[in-house]
């Protein structure tokens, strides 16, 4: 099993921070809200992201898969009460000439191995697409 240590403290009223090994990530705690930082819920969406893009990562390799570039835009949806986000969804864009199997094929691997998705993908409706940049 892996295990994953962060740490996170206020700074002021403002704002808090967290930290991972050497790393360290502003966090919008401030009531007002903050632009120059993420926000909790944006910090989840992150995640998802970084998730996707780590396991693209893993997949290029294993599938021979030719890769100019990939972004993922996502969007989130929250409810008041109780607080908790109710949906996300995303956009995979990829920069490759690889056929649409190919496409749908890293698409499958990385649903089935991400550990943020899947655990996402239990607690909240999660859908998304991949598509071809051009």
């Amino acid at each position: 099993m892996l295990e994953y240590h962060v740490s996170a403290r206020r700074i002021d009223s403002h704002g808090s921070e967290a930290t991972a090994k050497a790393a360290m990530i502003p966090l919008d705690t401030d009531m007002a809200g903050r632009p120059d930082a993420f926000n909790p819920a944006e910090m989840l969406l992150a995640s998802l992201a970084a998730c996707i893009l780590k396991g693209t990562e893993r997949m290029i390799p294993m599938l021979t898969f030719d890769l100019r570039g990939i972004e993922v835009a996502l969007h989130g949806v929250r409810q008041d009460s109780p607080p908790k986000m109710i949906s996300i969804s995303y956009e995979i864009t990829v920069d490759t000439d690889e056929t649409d199997a190919r496409l749908a094929l890293l698409h499958k691997n990385l649903q089935k191995y991400g550990t943020i998705y899947n655990t996402l993908a239990e607690a909240t409706e999660l859908s998304g697409t991949i598509r071809r940049k051009g």
